[in-house]
């Protein structure tokens, strides 16, 4: 006697891409994966099933909380706090003025200081940041972009000033300026003398920083602004192209540089897709550096990344129902085999977390490595119908994005012409409407309220705060070597009219206890600021 068939919840069943969802997944409605040439073995090309051949029975992944806020001190309290409870990783935020290059004593800072980061305005406040923690022990991601080669230099001089030789650091630097022209805006120079501070970066971590990985190309934020998975691969990669095609036309081999690249991606809520997202990205970027690039280094086609649970999934409503959510998204990353991982706190929607929203959220990824057995055998997800359909539309699709990028001259170009950003808003607003229609739940917000909303504890920023650190910045001018702080801003200003790599300048300068903004505003005397084009 046959099971009786239910009327269907909807219409039709698709994931948030728009990739159609059969009753189910079975041989009749999928190809048959070529095993050698899609999936390969793990660590073997075309990486689709995880970069390394054991990947966490070996070493499982960093394991990461993003942190930073108010002042130096209070942030290094975090990260000790952090490291104590079993954090193998930093990652560094910083507040809006450090990210655009302005002091704390701007007066286009104002009632911005230390409060989405940690305020860095020099060496000083670095040496804070960091006191305590040996910086050839810990690896340290920072989340920075226009500023990223400051910042970057800013981590060195702390390293010398522990007698840590650049060789004995690794960690990752986000410098992922065309994102922020996309999705994000915390951008200060157009884009040519942006791209130029990232090459030099990477061709001076080549000689002088060899583990440290010199660009952590961003889909994350294209995916907070409203992407789908698959525009979040395709317009990633196509970023990622770019800064390849710019090293390559300032003199550099493939792979001199390539092996440090590494990736940012985001973590959502849809399950199946996520994983797929994964492996689609690493197989297509293995694929793209090997035929288009010519890449010979295995560690050139290997996609490494970093994940974030996803910031835009948060709902300020019913805030403890987040961390069931962050627990999916987090074991996603973890399926789709990420190398580093940041897990979001349950009050992130209303404010900075606090100590005990911090810990859960780092005890979620503790239960995955620990408790679940997902991490005990590679890529356990592979062979699965739905897993390895999903994963070849994805990367179907992200291709045909990047073909259509090629053919308008680049992504600069896509850029430019507003393409990229009508497509991430389109998108957007059709996830809007779902919402809003109730076609798309979202669990406390839209359906399942609560009647009454339980007050939750939020970390507060003492307003205190940002006088007593534009006091320091004061100070730390006043008690510097004047005529040797102008005389390195001076030395970067000249690079910056010529072709040397702009590194050592700037290395000189923090130094030197020239700020942030003055090496930003210097910069700015020389190249300008950039102008975005309205796109409707």
């Amino acid at each position: 006697m046959a099971t009786k068939l239910h009327t269907e919840r909807r219409e039709r069943f698709e994931t948030p891409s728009g990739i159609e969802l059969p009753v189910d997944f079975n041989p009749a409605n999928t190809k048959e994966p070529d095993y050698q040439h899609d999936l390969g073995a793990p660590g073997a090309f075309p990486y689709t099933r995880g970069i390394y051949p054991n990947m966490y029975r070996g070493r499982l992944w960093t394991i990461r909380q993003y942190a930073g806020y108010a002042t130096a001190e209070e942030s290094n309290a975090r990260y000790k706090y952090l490291l104590a409870q079993g954090t193998t990783g930093l990652s560094v935020a910083f507040d809006l003025p450090t990210q655009i290059g302005l002091d704390s004593d701007d007066p286009l800072a104002v009632g911005e200081v230390g409060k989405v980061g940690v305020a860095i305005d020099s060496l000083e406040d670095m040496l804070r940041l960091f006191d305590g923690i040996p910086l050839d022990s810990v690896s340290t991601s920072m989340t920075i972009n226009a500023t990223a080669a400051t910042l970057l230099c800013l981590y060195l001089a702390v390293a010398r000033k522990q007698n840590v030789s650049f060789d004995k650091i690794n960690g990752t630097l986000q410098n992922d300026i065309l994102k922020e022209y996309i999705a994000r805006g915390t951008y200060i120079y157009p884009p040519g003398p942006s791209l130029r501070l990232v090459t030099d970066t990477f061709a001076f971590c080549a000689r002088e920083v060899p583990n440290w990985n010199t660009i952590s190309i961003s889909g994350y934020h294209i995916r907070e602004a409203g992407s789908t998975a698959v525009q979040e691969v395709a317009f990633t990669l196509a970023n990622a192209i770019t800064y390849v095609e710019a090293a390559l036309d300032a003199g550099l081999r493939v792979d001199e540089f390539a092996p440090r690249i590494s990736f940012f991606f985001n973590a959502h809520n849809n399950l199946l897709e996520e994983i797929a997202k994964y492996r689609a990205a690493r197989r297509l970027w293995a694929r793209t550096m090997r035929e288009r690039f010519k890449a010979r280094d295995p560690r050139s086609l290997m996609l490494r990344f970093h994940t974030q649970t996803a910031g835009s999934s948060l709902t300020a409503q019913q805030p403890e129902v987040n961390i069931v959510r962050t627990t999916i998204q987090a074991l996603a990353a973890v399926l789709g085999g990420t190398q580093s991982l940041h897990t979001n706190a349950m009050d992130e929607a209303l404010a900075l977390p606090t100590e005990q929203a911090a810990r859960i959220a780092l005890r979620t990824q503790q239960v995955i490595a620990h408790e679940s057995g997902v991490a005990d055998t590679v890529d356990p997800v592979a062979g699965s119908y739905a897993i390895e359909h999903l994963t070849d539309e994805i990367e179907n699709r992200a291709a045909d994005y990047l073909e259509k990028i090629d053919a308008m001259g680049g992504m600069l170009r896509a850029i430019e012409t507003g393409y990229v950003q009508r497509e991430i808003q389109e998108a957007a607003y059709r996830y809007q409407r779902a919402i809003e229609t109730q076609d798309a739940v979202v669990v406390g917000m839209n359906r399942f309220q609560a009647d009454e909303e339980v007050p939750t504890p939020t970390l507060r920023i003492d307003p205190a705060t940002e006088q007593a650190q534009i006091e320091r910045v004061r100070a730390v001018r006043q008690r510097r070597d004047a005529l040797a702080a102008e005389a390195a801003l001076v030395r970067l200003e000249e690079t910056a009219r010529g072709t040397e790599n702009l590194l050592p300048r700037i290395l000189d300068c923090v130094e030197a206890y020239v700020t942030v903004g003055e090496i930003s505003g210097r910069l700015r005397s020389v190249w300008g600021e950039y102008r975005e084009t309205a796109i409707v």
